[in-house]
């Protein structure tokens, strides 16, 4: 697509054919070849008849505008509208394309870890429920020690294996040491002291 303007004016008047309409005559007159991506048509509306945009993206107008490019150029071409119809408009346009994609990557990264961190918690605060529960004679103390220094080894081998230290990997691993410090009816900071001295960072 060399020319926008010269293949726009080509089927600007076949396009007029196909459809109908004051609002999309209105918008394909105001509208103007801005760029091309690969193999989208960027076409734009001036700032001040933004509005005009919808109808150049409802779908019959779209199709045909599509349709009539891909003829011309010899390429199957997508249509993306946009606000404004200069070079600048559209790298506009692109900046909050781009800011858009990391903002969305972000929040994705952080659903990732989130899921990742809740799986691997909820894992072991499982696992320490079935050990605990197969325990024969819970209520003999030297037995619940023997699940008590199982319980510390276990986390804390999960607590070096799991990297994620976000605020809800953290409530997490609590939730896990407060199971332990139930079962076993040890306060939870000495359960955590136990996890740390198990780590090698009781000192830190």
């Amino acid at each position: 697509m060399s020319d926008l303007a010269a293949i726009w004016n080509e089927i600007l008047p076949e396009v007029k054919n196909g459809v109908t309409g004051v609002g999309v005559w209105a918008a394909l007159n105001a509208a103007r070849p801005v760029a091309s991506d690969g193999d989208v048509l960027i076409l734009g509306v001036p700032h001040e008849s933004a509005e005009l945009g919808g109808h150049l993206r409802l779908p019959a107008t779209r199709s045909i505008i599509e349709r009539l490019m891909s003829e011309v150029a010899g390429a199957k071409i997508q249509l993306r509208v946009i606000e404004g119809v200069t070079e600048a408009d559209w790298h506009t346009v692109q900046r909050r394309d781009a800011e858009r994609r990391r903002l969305q990557e972000q929040a994705m990264d952080r659903l990732r870890q989130e899921s990742e961190a809740r799986t691997s918690w909820d894992t072991i605060y499982e696992q320490l429920s079935r050990k605990y529960a197969a325990i024969q004679n819970k209520s003999m103390p030297q037995n619940r020690a023997k699940f008590f220094i199982e319980a510390v080894e276990y986390i804390a081998d999960a607590r070096s294996r799991i990297t994620t230290d976000d605020d809800l990997s953290e409530r997490n691993y609590a939730r896990c040491l407060e199971r332990v410090s139930q079962y076993t009816e040890l306060p939870s900071v000495l359960v955590a002291l136990k996890v740390l001295e198990a780590m090698g960072e009781s000192d830190r």
